[in-house]
């Protein structure tokens, strides 16, 4: 049972959780952020295959998105320490047997069926730690100040997310010229043993574990994740992760035609960047503007950009563009994340948190394969639609949901 804290001077989330947690948490993320980016330099250097690299990095993904709500589940289960735990062991080991197997004479297809243990494996951090802060705000929390709260951990935790997604291929790409293109697979094998070590181990995970069934409730049964209102949340962030991987994949065609492939990612930071930003300025957005009318205005504007993004001609367009982007879709996610944080399941939480995760995977997936396809068949222009395609998803949700359930505040 929750429970209100009833003096004037409730404590904030930091003195609950600890500055350290966040430091932990934020760092404990960045392997997974370098592991595609890692995947698909080591295999294009060690084998010569641009192909296979990008197969090999979508079959990361692709394990992600298929065990990780799996993964979650059995979070919200057993408690989020031994999954962490088992997981972290278990992705330290895939990284540095994926290494060898690459390096060695053995078949493309070990190659690929390393990958996809790589990303079965990767810990949840990202999830799970919002799954850990939104319990925390409900347990200890005064009611008043919880919707706020969760709003602003929103903020932080996707800013949190598209920051080491920003720098993580950064990573990568120093660690690979200065030293060799194995050794972003090395550290993020080092990372993630030390950095989710301390975060499995961190007290909060013991809060959490401790705070499921507290009152002595079981968990909502599993068909309460399949409701059409929780449902719209997940259809609403695959779309985003539609634009995320058709974004950069028409992007990186677009700069092609240019002859400076290579800028794809620095001119994708002009987005990134700007959406961390304004993700972190959706904390102080007043109350009446709800979680409804969010999507639905955020939406639009990634709409509008992503029509400008269809007819840019030149880089100065594409890069107008990109900051408008970034405008629409920062806010965008951190309000879907909102909005299934306020829409899970007693004691669903983590799982419903793997779900939205594994959602931006499988769309950022998807969208890359479909949109390389496109770039090489029928040209640049045609790969530039998808975006707009995608934010079109996002938008259509949005009027779902507006019809599905009544405006959350």
């Amino acid at each position: 049972m929750t429970h209100t804290i009833s003096s004037p001077s409730a404590p904030s989330l930091i003195r609950l959780a600890g500055l350290p947690y966040f430091l932990i948490a934020f760092v404990a993320r960045l392997p997974f952020a370098m592991m595609v980016v890692g995947v698909l330099t080591v295999v294009v250097t060690a084998r010569g295959s641009l192909s296979l690299g990008g197969i090999t990095s979508a079959a990361v993904g692709l394990g992600t998105a298929l065990i990780g709500p799996f993964l979650g589940a059995a979070a919200d289960r057993y408690g989020q320490r031994p999954v962490l735990i088992a997981s972290a062991v278990l992705n330290a080991i895939m990284l540095a047997a994926f290494a060898v197997v690459v390096y060695s004479p053995l078949d493309q297809a070990l190659v690929l069926l390393s990958a996809f243990a790589i990303g079965a494996t990767a810990p949840q951090v990202s999830p799970m730690s919002r799954s850990r802060l939104v319990t925390i705000i409900d347990d200890r929390m005064p009611r008043a100040l919880r919707a706020r709260t969760t709003s602003a951990t929103m903020s932080y935790e996707s800013a949190a997310d598209e920051t080491v997604f920003v720098f993580g291929p950064f990573i990568v790409g120093a660690l690979a010229s200065l030293i060799t293109p194995w050794a972003p697979i090395a550290l993020a094998s080092a990372l993630t043993l030390v950095f989710v070590g301390a975060f499995a181990l961190h007290p909060t995970a013991r809060h959490v574990s401790a705070a499921r069934g507290a009152d002595g409730s079981a968990p909502s049964p599993v068909s309460e994740l399949f409701r059409p209102v929780l449902l719209v949340v997940v259809i609403g962030i695959f779309g985003v992760g539609l634009f995320f991987g058709s974004m950069l994949t028409s992007l990186t065609s677009f700069m092609a035609d240019r002859g400076a492939a290579e800028q794809a990612g620095l001119l994708y930071g002009v987005m990134g960047i700007g959406s961390a930003i304004l993700a972190l300025g959706v904390a102080w957005l007043p109350p009446r503007f709800t979680l409804h009318a969010r999507w639905l205005a955020f939406g639009a504007v990634l709409l509008g950009g992503s029509v400008l993004v269809a007819n840019a001609s030149d880089i100065t367009t594409m890069t107008i563009a990109l900051s408008l982007l970034g405008i629409g879709i920062g806010p965008t996610l951190v309000t879907l994340y909102s909005l299934g944080a306020a829409r899970s399941p007693l004691g669903r939480s983590a799982t419903v948190m793997t779900m939205l995760g594994s959602g931006v995977v499988v769309g950022q997936a998807a969208a890359a394969a479909i949109t390389g396809g496109l770039a090489e068949s029928a040209g640049t222009g045609a790969a530039l639609l998808m975006p707009l395609v995608s934010a079109a998803i996002v938008v259509v949700a949005g009027i779902a949901n507006r019809l599905l359930s009544p405006p959350l505040r």
